[in-house]
């Protein structure tokens, strides 16, 4: 195939635009690409063409309208060296009624380009065709209905568990049933590691940065080293340059814990190929669906520590492991990190709500880094040394406190519930009183305007609140406590000898200091109390095979300050 040297060569040349897509394969052959090139070589042949350039755009829709293949011929077209296009049917060049009309009655004819669909006889050299609309038109309600029918097919996927979407990265179809997604153990391993350093404290940026120092193939590259075609941007100049975004991604996909997630995206019209993320409660979920990859417990934990986004370094880059997990017992803000501008080695946290800094807090909560850690490292001790030899004990202990905390939970969030309900309510009185106010001319109308914007905007507000609540109440009304993974994660540390942010990450969901005081006899003791993930706070029983945490600290010089337990977590 040759292009035209000049445009003397233009009447001498044309373009065949071969299309197929997935939808068209389910058709007769005739729709394949090997017979439209067949069809349309020997058609351009006949009518004496001397120069053939072909554009095909295999398993692509004709509604789209940025088709590589058919944008690049358009491009040709407008430099003026092509003079006639020939296509199967006016179907191939697009199913978009509008789009095609405009191609056929304003482009060609503008640029002077002869159009040839060869199996509906048209040929525009021979004059108008008054069907050409009403062909495009039935082209377009053809695309609709197939989009139609997808649409039902997939729901009826949805209802059966069936995944509308491609496996994650991790995970690859059963060669003998597509449905199902077997553990690519390969890229499994991957995610696994990934899932690891995050607890371990590594941020993003610095996982991914190790994932390229290992040459490990990013997703992209992996899916076609085995062979498989999937969308997405590919760069051929980095195989191995991971992408703290890509880290992320697989740090979010709860399909990872074995779960199948369909609706999670949609499109506003078959014609419109952006798609749209699908709002949580519209997405259907059937959990177990698959071998997991992650632990759910785990996985779980990282959503949490995720969401929370927490702070872990000073302004002068400085990280603790504790930073975001501490908390004030009284008011409930989370505790600063700091350290001693003399003397960097003494750091310790103090709550970020103390009225000293213009917060409402009555007391610092102060607390030392090195004498939180020696608390809880003996805490979890304790509770490794209650776990291994008081096994029944322990789980009859933790299934009560769990119970027990989340009951506790449940009250507030009703009475937080019930208490924004009540404003819910009270509000709509304020707006009825307004406009009777106003009506009557005891307030005009700019202050009506001002004081409605400002209710409105709290009602909004409100109304967002109440829905969070009612979906964090409806969790809890489902949720089991999943005592058997956090014992299978503290047994993993029943000889630690020092505290990782892993650790703490795993174990441990809150640890609310108390501002320490002084004893009738002089002594300060400082109290804290450590709530741990699916359990809460659990009081290990006076046993005589469990030692107690028993911490004395020299804070300074002359000051003394001994470590009390809370007994019980409300």
């Amino acid at each position: 195939m040759t292009r035209p040297k000049s445009w003397d060569d233009r009447e001498q040349t044309c373009a065949i635009y071969l299309r197929i897509s997935r939808d068209d394969k389910g058709l007769d052959e005739s729709y394949s690409i090997t017979n439209q090139r067949k069809l349309l070589t020997r058609a351009a042949k006949e009518k004496g063409f001397t120069s053939i350039i072909e554009f095909m755009d295999d398993g692509i829709t004709g509604t789209d309208r940025d088709r590589k293949e058919f944008v690049r011929m358009i491009a040709e077209l407008e430099k003026g060296c092509i003079g006639t296009v020939i296509v199967k049917d006016l179907s191939r060049l697009a199913r978009d009624h509008i789009r095609a009309d405009t191609l056929i009655e304003e482009f060609f004819p503008e640029h002077d380009i002869r159009l040839i669909a060869v199996s509906e006889g048209l040929d525009t050299d021979n004059g108008e065709d008054e069907f050409i609309p009403f062909r495009n038109l039935m082209n377009e309600w053809y695309a609709r209905d197939i989009s139609k029918k997808r649409r039902l097919t997939n729901t009826v996927k949805v209802n059966s568990g069936i995944p509308l979407s491609l496996p994650p990265y991790g995970y690859m179809k059963d060669a003998n049933d597509p449905t199902r997604w077997l553990i690519d153990e390969e890229a499994a391993a991957v995610v696994r590691r990934i899932y690891n350093m995050w607890l371990s404290g590594i941020g993003s940026e610095q996982i991914a940065r190790a994932l390229e120092e290992d040459m490990i193939l990013r997703p992209m590259h992996y899916w076609k080293s085995k062979g498989l075609n999937r969308g997405g941007k590919f760069d051929p100049e980095n195989p191995y340059k991971w992408k703290s975004s890509t880290v992320i991604k697989i740090l979010s996909q709860q399909e990872y814990c074995g779960d199948v997630i369909n609706f999670k995206t949609y499109s506003k019209s078959f014609k419109l190929k952006r798609r749209l993320v699908t709002s949580e409660e519209n997405r259907v979920i059937f959990k177990d669906n698959h071998e997991p990859i992650i632990e759910r417990a785990v996985w779980e934990r990282v959503q949490e520590k995720r969401g929370k986004a927490r702070k872990r370094k000073t302004n002068d880059g400085v990280k603790n492991m504790f930073s975001g997990l501490v908390v004030c017992a009284d008011c409930g803000s989370n505790l600063w990190f700091h350290f001693n501008q003399n003397n960097p080695a003494i750091q310790y946290f103090n709550c970020s709500n103390y009225k000293g800094n213009r917060g409402t807090c009555s007391a610092t909560h102060h607390i030392r880094v090195d004498f939180l850690e020696r608390i809880v490292l003996g805490e979890i001790r304790r509770l490794t040394q209650f776990v291994n030899k008081h096994g029944n004990q322990f789980i009859k202990a933790a299934i009560g406190f769990t119970q027990q905390a989340e009951e506790t939970l449940r009250k507030r969030k009703e009475r937080e519930l019930q208490a924004k309900k009540a404003r819910d309510r009270e509000l709509d009185k304020i707006f009825n009183r307004l406009y009777e106010d106003n009506i009557s001319g005891k307030i005009d109308d700019a202050r009506f305007m001002k004081m409605s914007a400002q209710y409105a905007k709290e009602q909004a507000a409100l109304a967002e609140q109440l829905k969070k609540l009612a979906k964090e109440l409806d969790e809890l009304e489902n949720r089991d406590a999943d005592v058997s993974s956090f014992v299978k994660a503290l047994q993993k540390y029943t000889h630690v000898r020092k505290l990782t942010e892993r650790m703490l990450n795993e174990l441990i969901e809150r640890i609310e200091v108390f501002h320490a005081e002084r004893t009738e006899n002089g002594e300060r003791r400082q109290r804290i109390r450590i709530v741990y993930n699916c359990l809460g706070s659990i009081e290990i029983p006076d046993l005589p095979d469990i030692a107690d945490c028993h911490v004395q600290f020299q804070a300074r010089k002359g000051v003394e300050i001994k470590y009390s337990q809370v007994e019980q977590a409300v």
